[in-house]
C-alpha cells in the first residue's frame, strides 16, 4: 500500500481547513446581506432599485463584516452607505467620501442629504477626498460603483492614478477595493467615455494593478449580454439595465 509523505498528509489538510473556513465565512456573510436589504429604515426609493442592482449580492462579494470599516467612495444619495452602515453594526464604520473633483463640477451646490444625519445612522461619517481619502483610520474596504468612469472623465489617467494610490493607502494589507462600473467595448477612447459614461474593463484592470493591487475576484452578477454596450447610460431603456463589471482587487 501507497502511503502519502506527512508533509503532503499535512499540506491536504491545512488546504481542507482553508476551504472549510472560506465557505464558513461565505455562509456567514449571506443572512448578514439579506439582513442588511430587509432593513425597514432603508428608504423606498432605495427598496425600489433592489431588483437591478442586486445589493445582497454585493454585499456578499465585497465580504462585508460586522465591525469593519468601509469607505463607499462617491456615494452619491447613500443607497449603498446604508447598507454598509446596517451590515458593519454600531462596532464598525462607515465613511461616505465625496471625491473634490464633484465638489469643483458642483460649484457649491449642496450635495445630497448625509446619510449621518438619518436615524440610527451613527456610525456613517462624511468626508471629502482628493489626493487621500480622508478617512482617520485604516479601511477593510473600499467600494465605488458607476462613478470610476467619471473620475477618469474629469482628470484623466492622472485623476484615476491618484485615487488608485489614495486607495491604497487607505486599506489595511489585505483589505479589498471593489471597482463596480458600466461595461464599455474594448478599447474605447477618452470621447467615447465622455459621451457614453461607460469605461472599458481591460483599462481600470490596468489601471488598479499599477497602483499595487491584485485581482481577487470577479462577479457576474449585473452582466446584461443584451446592452451591447453602445448606447449612452442614460438612455431610455438602458437606463439602470445596463451591462456591469465587478472587479474585486485585494491590497497584498
Amino acid at each position: 500500500m501507497n502511503l502519502l509523505p506527512r508533509s503532503r498528509i499535512l499540506g491536504l489538510l491545512c488546504l481542507s481547513s482553508a476551504l472549510a473556513l472560506a465557505a464558513g465565512h461565505a455562509a456567514g456573510q449571506a443572512p448578514l446581506a439579506a439582513a442588511a436589504v430587509a432593513d425597514a429604515t432603508r428608504p423606498d426609493a432605495d427598496k425600489a432599485r433592489d431588483a437591478d442592482r442586486k445589493p445582497a449580492e454585493m454585499l456578499a462579494f465585497a465580504k462585508v463584516q460586522p465591525g469593519q470599516v468601509v469607505v463607499d467612495y462617491f456615494a452619491g444619495r447613500g443607497y449603498f452607505t446604508r447598507l454598509f452602515s446596517t451590515a458593519v453594526g454600531p462596532q464598525g464604520a462607515v465613511y461616505a467620501v465625496a471625491p473634490q473633483a464633484l465638489l469643483d463640477r458642483l460649484k457649491g451646490k449642496p450635495l445630497p442629504p448625509p446619510v449621518s444625519a438619518e436615524p440610527g445612522r451613527a456610525n456613517v461619517h462624511e468626508a471629502v477626498g482628493a489626493a487621500s481619502l480622508n478617512v482617520p483610520v485604516k479601511a477593510d474596504l473600499v467600494w465605488t460603483s458607476q462613478n470610476y468612469h467619471d473620475i477618469r472623465i474629469w482628470s484623466g489617467a492622472a485623476g484615476t492614478a491618484e485615487l488608485n494610490k489614495a486607495v491604497f493607502e487607505a486599506l489595511k494589507p489585505g483589505g479589498y477595493y471593489i471597482v463596480l462600473d458600466h461595461s464599455a467595448q474594448p478599447g474605447l477612447d477618452e470621447a467615447g467615455m465622455a459621451k457614453l459614461h461607460r469605461i472599458d474593463e481591460a483599462l481600470v484592470k490596468q489601471e488598479v494593478l499599477a497602483a499595487g493591487f491584485v485581482l481577487d475576484a470577479e462577479s457576474q452578477a449585473l452582466r446584461n449580454p443584451k446592452d451591447d454596450r453602445s448606447a449612452q447610460v442614460f438612455e431610455t431603456g438602458i437606463r439602470a439595465h445596463t451591462d456591469q463589471f465587478i472587479l474585486r482587487f485585494r491590497k497584498p
